[in-house]
C-alpha cells in the first residue's frame, strides 16, 4: 500500500492547516494528485432550469460492483421502461474505459491520508493533533486504532481505496468488510474523500460518485448518497459539519463551512457558511461556526 508513497509524509500535511491543525481546501488542484480540482461532482448542473444533465455514461449496481452502461443522451427526470437508461433494460453493460482509472487516481496516498485523518481526529477529541515526528505520528495512529472504532473503519476505507488504485484483488473487499463489522461504516468504491476526515462514531453510509473535501465532520447515522435513478452523489466542500441522522442525497453541493443539522434531509444545494435544518432542509443565512 505504500508503493509510490512520497518520502516526506508528515511535511505534506503540516504546512497548510486550519486553527485545529486540519488540512485546508485546495485552491487549484487536489494536493494528493496531479488531477485538476473539479468544479462539479457528477453531471453538470444547469442552474437556469435547476435540472441535471446526464453524464456520458450511466451506472448501475450489478453483482455488487458499479458497471458503466453505453453512452446515452439526457436523462428524463422520471425514467420509464421506454427510457434507454431504465435499469431494467436488457441491453449489455459496457464499462467506461477511463472512469475507474480517473476516479481512483484522485484517491490520496494511504499514509498521507491516515496521518491527516489522525490529526483531525485528535484535534476534535481534544488530544492535540500535532505530531513531533514520524514515530510519534505512527504511535498516535496505532493508539487511535485501538480506542476508536470509527477511526479503524476510516483506515480500512483508506486501505481499500489504495489497494483498488493498485489493482489488488480480493483484499479491498476484506477491508470493506472490516469497516462494516467494526463500526458499521460503508463507503462505496466511487467515493473520493480528501485527507482530514473526522467520523465522530460509526453508522455512516457514503455511496455514489461522491466527493468529500478536507476537515469534514460526520456524526453517526448519516447517509450521503443517491436519489432514486441517479448515480451521481453530493459534493461536500471543506470544513463542513454534518449532524447526527442527516441525509444528503443527490447531485447537491454543500458549500465551504456549511452546517447540516441533525436529522435534516438535504435535497438542494447548501451555500457556504449557512445552516440547513428540517425535512426537507431549509437554509438559514448567517455565519456558520463550522
Amino acid at each position: 500500500m505504500g508503493k509510490g508513497m512520497p518520502p516526506t509524509i508528515v511535511a505534506m500535511t503540516t504546512p497548510v492547516s486550519s486553527p485545529l491543525g486540519c488540512p485546508q481546501p485546495p485552491t487549484s488542484a487536489f494536493p494528493w494528485t496531479d488531477a485538476p480540482l473539479p468544479t462539479t461532482c457528477g453531471p453538470p448542473r444547469n442552474h437556469a432550469s435547476n435540472r441535471t444533465s446526464a453524464p456520458a455514461y450511466d451506472t448501475t449496481r450489478m453483482g455488487g460492483e458499479y458497471v458503466g452502461r453505453r453512452p446515452t443522451g439526457q436523462r428524463p427526470m422520471n425514467p420509464t421502461p421506454a427510457d434507454p437508461l431504465h435499469v431494467n433494460q436488457s441491453d449489455s453493460a459496457v464499462a467506461p474505459p477511463d472512469f475507474w482509472r480517473e476516479r481512483r487516481s484522485q484517491h490520496p496516498h494511504f499514509c498521507a491520508a491516515v496521518i491527516a485523518d489522525a490529526r483531525c481526529t485528535m484535534a476534535y477529541r481534544g488530544e492535540g493533533g500535532q505530531f513531533r515526528s514520524r514515530r510519534h505520528a505512527a504511535t498516535q495512529c496505532l493508539r487511535l486504532l485501538l480506542v476508536s472504532d470509527a477511526f479503524f473503519a476510516q483506515v480500512c476505507y483508506r486501505a481499500k481505496a489504495r489497494m483498488q488504485s493498485l489493482r489488488v484483488p480480493f483484499l479491498p473487499r476484506v477491508a470493506h468488510w472490516l469497516a462494516m463489522t467494526s463500526a458499521q461504516v460503508s463507503i462505496g468504491n466511487p467515493v473520493v474523500i480528501a485527507p482530514g476526515l473526522y467520523l465522530l462514531h460509526g453508522q455512516v453510509v457514503i455511496d455514489g460518485i461522491t466527493t468529500i473535501g478536507p476537515n469534514v465532520r460526520i456524526a453517526p447515522f448519516v447517509t450521503i448518497g443517491l436519489r432514486s435513478g441517479d448515480f451521481a452523489g453530493p459534493t461536500i466542500s471543506a470544513n463542513v459539519e454534518i449532524g447526527s441522522g442527516a441525509k444528503v442525497l443527490g447531485t447537491v453541493r454543500v458549500g465551504t463551512g456549511a452546517r447540516i443539522g441533525a436529522n435534516a434531509v438535504v435535497l438542494t444545494d447548501v451555500p457556504a457558511r449557512t445552516t440547513a435544518i428540517g425535512v426537507p432542509a431549509r437554509i438559514h443565512q448567517g455565519p456558520s461556526s463550522a
